[in-house]
């Protein structure tokens, strides 16, 4: 009977992504980002405070790509406004006031078949 048993594997079994479970991630230091970023930073700063081109390509912007962007600065501009010159009370009360104009088709249905 012993005999039997004998060439059965003891453990546990081994599945193929096991093995990468195992591997630990390494720990990047924050200190050197935070390094890195201030060194980006203080490069950027002193690029824009330095002389005009320094090798660097700017992309001018196309008069329909100008146009674009003025009408979009137009109109945030324009929702800015109209949002600032409603108060909290009275935007709440115009809400309150569309809620009341719609119809019993939206309220939420009774559950109780007795009442």
């Amino acid at each position: 009977m012993s005999d039997e048993y004998a060439c059965v594997a003891k453990g546990k079994l081994k599945l193929k992504n096991d093995s990468d479970m195992k591997k630990k991630k390494k720990k990047h230091k924050s200190k050197d980002k935070e390094k890195e970023m201030e060194r980006a930073y203080l490069e950027q700063i002193s690029e824009a405070s330095g002389s005009g081109t320094s090798g660097t390509y700017e992309r001018k912007l196309t008069k329909a790509e100008l146009a674009i962007k003025k009408q979009q600065e137009k109109m945030r501009n324009k929702r800015i406004m109209d949002k600032a010159q409603t108060t909290h009370k009275e935007r709440v009360e115009k809400f309150n006031e569309h809620l009341d104009t719609l119809t019993e088709h939206f309220d939420i249905p009774k559950v109780s078949w007795t009442k």
